[in-house]
């Protein structure tokens, strides 16, 4: 392993962040999210590209930057292929696998999966499931977690089972002021405007849109606020 002087560092790991930018957004949230074994292989390989060409004296530049991209291009490509087929999406994601039905392990599935039952009562308890017997349906995802459709006698009350108010809400939870600005993209895509802000702030006796760190619309219209100045 060769060292490389402070400038060459600072340069290389610039445009290597720049270029890991770019492509990150070219590639989609899918590839941030990892939602696959693939996308997550891949993610961690280009990530480790990127980190050599930063650091190691040894890796050329520009042949490090090329390969760089070849990665992501073959990535994006074979995310391309995989929307066209069914056959390489299945190559390349696997398929969601069920693991228990109706509370019996499916042996053959674990054998498939390489889970044994350490494996699987972690991932149901990490779901606040304590017993198999409780559930209907848990499927291994292809990003390797569970869902788990529980037994109806055991699933939590609907607000239509308690007869609950079960009216759509007027708003989405959203950010309105963020740090004393207001957030004008938000305020768009609900149909309001500064006026109706400063309305509902001087109901809470506030003045100026600064006086405030952040506020929440709620799904009733109400706002949620916090000032700068609390006293915490």
């Amino acid at each position: 392993m060769g060292d490389i002087n402070f400038w060459d560092m600072i340069w290389r790991t610039t445009i290597s962040f720049l270029v890991l930018l770019i492509l990150a957004r070219v590639m989609g949230k899918k590839q941030i999210s990892q939602l696959t074994f693939f996308h997550y292989i891949t993610g961690i390989t280009i990530g480790s590209i990127a980190a050599e060409i930063a650091a190691q004296k040894e890796t050329p530049f520009v042949e490090g930057l090329i390969s760089l991209i070849c990665w992501a291009a073959l990535t994006i490509l074979m995310t391309y292929l995989s929307q066209l087929s069914p056959k390489i999406r299945l190559l390349l994601d696997d398929e969601p696998t069920i693991i228990i039905k109706d509370g019996k392990i499916s042996l053959k599935s674990l054998k498939s999966t390489r889970l044994n039952m350490d494996d699987v009562m972690m991932l149901l308890r990490e779901q606040s499931i304590f017993s198999i017997d409780d559930v209907l349906f848990a499927v291994l995802e292809t990003n390797g977690e569970l869902s788990v459709f529980k037994k109806p006698s055991e699933q939590n009350a609907t607000k239509q089972n308690v007869k609950a108010d079960v009216s759509l809400p007027t708003y989405m939870p959203t950010e309105i002021i963020s740090d004393g600005k207001l957030l004008y993209k938000n305020l768009k895509e609900l149909n309001l405007d500064e006026e109706w802000i400063m309305k509902k702030l001087n109901k809470h006796g506030i003045q100026s849109i600064k006086e405030v760190y952040f506020a929440q619309l709620q799904t009733n219209g109400s706002l949620s606020i916090n000032l700068k100045d609390n006293g915490l």
